[in-house]
This record gives structure tokens, sequence and C-alpha cells, in this order.
């Protein structure tokens, strides 16, 4: 079990239950092999630079222990995922 951190982008447009709904997803598949250790939803903020024609998102950072195999499962969801508009997964190093 190896310590990561996640940050992901939600759209703004999103409606408040749907980006329930997408932490929830993601923590599921974080969950399935490994364990949350803190969760943060860090509210709607403006992006440093405009990104697919949006000017601000919600910020999401997940601190988590977990499988190189959960990783791999978690990028591949990050990016098919619509309401993401973007992430980054750092290993932490200890």
């Amino acid at each position: 079990m190896r310590n990561y951190e996640l940050m992901y982008i939600i759209r703004p447009d999103v409606e408040q239950e749907s980006v329930q709904a997408v932490v929830e997803k993601f923590q599921g598949i974080i969950v399935n092999g490994g364990e949350i250790v803190k969760h943060d939803i860090m509210g709607k903020r403006r992006l440093a630079y405009e990104i697919n024609k949006h000017r601000d998102g919600t910020y999401v950072l997940v601190h988590f222990t977990s499988s190189p195999a959960v990783v791999t499962e978690l990028e591949r969801v990050l990016k098919i995922t619509d309401e993401i508009i973007r992430h980054i997964i750092v290993r932490e190093v200890a």
C-alpha cells in the first residue's frame, strides 16, 4: 500500500447533487482497493487560466493509500468522466 494524493476539478456548470455523485463515484473506486485518509471538497474557485472555456471549477482533494492497480483504474475513470476538467494523482514519498 502506497500513499497518494489526488486533486481533480469538476466543471462549474455541474449542480451540487451531481458534484456529490461524482465525488462518491471516485470514493467508491478508492475504497474498493484502498483507504481514504483525508477528503476535502475545497469548493468553487477561480482557475489560474481558462480550461475548455471554463474560468472556475469545484476543487476536490483526496489523500489515500492503495495499491498501484487502484490508481490505474482511478486514472482511467477520471479520463473518461465528462464532469472532470483536470486531474492529477501524485505518489507521496515519505
